[in-house]
């Protein structure tokens, strides 16, 4: 796709309908990639980390969209209405003005706190397949470090006026209570796309143990550059020059597309609309979150696999299983699984094994075995299928077998379960 070169003054419509002041920067030929640029707190699109590093990206085929987030710079908008869910939000909006109007963005490049959004937006922008990130906290409650001096007057009276980079500006409890209760470190280990992340050992605002924290979390493929005796807003030209060409050079591996590859990614099939989870997040742990296709679509993740889960219309779009069918499904595998193992360690001549569950809601006196005596009850059926040439007696011990399936025995177990923010 080719494009005049130069530096477009747009406007778009923010997350909270203000108009978002931006400018595109423009290669000279080619776009190879659009990517988008995420400014630090407080700052506008023009700070020199922003302007100086996306200009440089167009050296090498990248267009690069810079904007000032609802309330800051040129853009309309009360700051003392928004938090980082709302910077989340303003990141989007952004991608689907360059996916309408030009190409939809394959990079987030984010600084200092705007570092911290590109790696929350990036699963709601399915085009995105590279993320780096300059200076930025592993989470956003770290700039409650720059408030500390005004956090119980925002406590005590709802707000305060804050005085950040020789600018006053109002800080709302709401802010608080929304940098709180982010999910970043899974939004981390969930990130799905490579990940560069850039940080100064010297940098004197936001710790380098921050970047640690970061690449750790992350799963690969992840890249780390040091920038060396830069600041944290990246004053000096030769660092902020340094810091596009490794991005470049970085993005050429991970972003870059054929000419012929337009903002349709956003129009493929439902399943694969959603951001991808890591194929390599932790055996054993399954994650599950929002896909944002339909009202309860959660995609599913555990090592390299994966699936949707969906509320059964009309309550949802059925597309997955819905919970309860998904516990089900655990029941009935481990049964089949463990009537296996029996068999096989027994050599039974089970060839094959059927399990069919169902789960449904009964009166508690309807039980006879049960504790409880009021109200009502879950009650699972499950009905097993043994097929092969089996005695009487080998049935029956398959079928006490089954009740001895770990899955099963949690079921009936007393249950703890923990639920921390995360």
């Amino acid at each position: 796709m080719n494009v005049s070169a130069g530096s477009l003054k747009l406007q778009f419509p923010g997350s909270q309908s203000s108009a978002l002041a931006a400018r595109l920067e423009l290669p000279d030929g080619e776009v190879r990639a659009y990517a988008l640029f995420a400014h630090c707190f407080s700052c506008s699109k023009d700070v020199f980390a922003a302007s100086r590093v996306s200009r440089g990206l167009t050296a090498s085929g990248i267009a690069v969209l810079r904007f000032d987030f609802t309330g800051l710079g040129q853009s309309d908008g009360d700051f003392g209405n928004t938090n980082f869910t709302s910077n989340i939000d303003d990141l989007v909006r952004a991608a689907e003005f360059l996916r309408d109007n030009y190409r939809a963005p394959r990079i987030l490049i984010g600084h200092s706190l705007g570092g911290t959004a590109v790696l929350a937006a990036a699963h709601r922008i399915p085009s995105v397949s590279a993320v780096a990130t300059i200076a930025a906290p592993a989470d956003p409650q770290h700039v409650k470090g720059l408030l500390r001096d005004d956090i119980d007057t925002i406590q005590r009276q709802g707000f305060a006026e804050v005085e950040l980079g020789g600018r006053r500006f109002k800080i709302r409890q709401q802010f608080l209570t929304d940098v709180a209760a982010q999910p970043q470190a899974e939004r981390i280990r969930t990130l799905g796309t490579a990940l560069l992340v850039m940080h100064s050992p010297a940098d004197k605002i936001v710790s380098i143990d921050e970047a640690g924290k970061i690449f750790d979390l992350a799963k690969h493929p992840k890249s780390f550059v040091a920038l060396d005796g830069a600041n944290h807003l990246l004053s000096r030209r030769e660092d902020s020059q340094f810091a596009a060409d490794i991005i470049s050079a970085w993005a050429a591996r991970y972003a870059f597309e054929d000419d012929a590859a337009p903002a349709e990614v956003y129009d493929v099939e439902i399943a694969d609309r959603a951001p991808k989870p890591s194929v390599e997040s932790e055996r054993g742990v399954v994650t599950v979150e929002e896909t944002g296709n339909g009202l309860f679509q959660q995609r599913i993740s555990s090592g390299g696999h994966k699936l949707l889960a969906d509320e059964p219309e009309p309550i949802g779009s059925d597309t997955g299983l819905s919970p309860y069918e998904l516990l089900l499904a655990g029941l009935g595998a481990c049964t089949s699984m463990t009537l296996r193992m029996y068999a096989e360690r027994k050599n039974l001549a089970l060839e094959k094994v059927s399990v069919r569950l169902a789960h449904s809601r009964i009166h508690a006196d309807d039980c006879a075995t049960c504790e409880t005596t009021e109200g009502m009850i879950d009650h699972i059926d499950r009905s097993i299928s043994l097929t092969g040439n089996l005695s009487e007696a080998q049935i029956v011990r398959l079928l006490e077998i089954a009740d001895k399936c770990p899955v099963h025995r949690t079921l009936r177990s007393e249950i703890m379960i923990t639920t921390v923010l995360d």
